[in-house]
């Protein structure tokens, strides 16, 4: 049998030093998403596959010295730097006590090489709707923090994402960093992946929850979905249905019911849309189930 290893397409490679830098090298004719990275998990394959057009220059985000961090401040909350790497945020003491759905989305995703090499900004700029850190994320309430000549501006990462591979990245932007709220006094999360072989498969679907609950009642509820529409989205429908309500059995189970009624699920190879509304009702009890029982993370 004969293996044909295509070679990379040409294109120059620059390694700015600065954030200024980067978006100087920036080519209008091409999407961001195509001629950035940091890890590059996603994008050298896709180039070497040809599957997206080669850029006129691939800027590498790795010489940029002061954008790998991990920054928590409890009344600030969490700051990802561009550069802070998949495995960084999985482990991060920060992260882990405050936010755990997101160091458990994290932990999921790829093998450990992928983790130690691609980063938490590129598994959303890749805008993939089974992103593993996406439904933590949105159940976080998360910001991203993009950037450009002009500027800086600040998105919510529920209108961070606009289509299957699509951003609200302008043209001449890069995210810079994400940000997470500080999390509210007794705040519980938890993160459930579905997938045919954990987490070194993407996701079938996948389910975020950040709950607080105050004397048997739902005082905030957020619920996020991944791999379930055509892009990560929160189940508001559910949300809403939860909120200020006293907690039970019953309830969780009426609102998961009404996040799979209420999700327009996708068909692929993986999964049909018909079996990923069963699973987003399964998947939605069970994280919701766990967080209303399980110790509040530290805020």
């Amino acid at each position: 049998m004969t293996l044909f290893y295509r070679r990379m397409p040409k294109f120059d490679y620059v390694r700015p030093g600065s954030v200024a830098e980067a978006l100087a090298a920036l080519s209008p004719d091409a999407p961001v998403r195509n001629q950035v990275f940091s890890g590059g998990t996603d994008l050298i394959p896709k180039l070497k596959s040809r599957a997206i057009k080669a850029p006129p220059r691939v800027i590498d985000l790795k010489g940029i010295a002061g954008l790998a961090y991990i920054d928590f401040k409890p009344g600030e909350g969490l700051r990802l730097g561009a550069n802070t790497t998949i495995r960084e945020v999985a482990q991060s003491s920060s992260v882990l006590t405050h936010y755990p759905a997101l160091a458990t989305g994290a932990g999921l995703i790829a093998s450990n090489q992928l983790q130690h090499r691609g980063t938490i900004v590129g598994n959303i700029c890749n805008a993939v709707p089974s992103a593993d850190s996406a439904p933590p994320l949105l159940a976080h309430d998360a910001q991203v923090v993009c950037v450009s000549a002009d500027g800086e501006r600040i998105v919510s990462i529920a209108d961070f994402f606009v289509a299957p591979g699509v951003t609200a990245l302008a043209a001449g932007e890069i995210v810079k960093e994400i940000r997470l709220p500080p999390p509210p006094s007794g705040e519980r999360s938890v993160y459930l992946k579905l997938a045919s072989r954990g987490r070194m498969d993407l996701a079938v679907v996948g389910v975020a929850v950040t709950v607080v609950v105050g004397n048997g009642v739902f005082q905030q509820v957020r619920i996020g979905l991944g791999s379930a529409a055509p892009i990560p989205v929160r189940a508001t429908q559910a949300e809403m249905a939860l909120k200020g309500q006293r907690v039970s059995a019953e309830l969780i189970a009426q609102a998961a019911a009404i996040a799979a009624a209420n999700t327009r699920t996708r068909s692929s190879h993986r999964a049909s849309a018909e079996y990923r509304r069963e699973m987003i009702e399964v998947l939605v009890r069970r994280t919701l189930t766990q967080a209303t029982q399980t110790p509040p993370s530290q805020s």
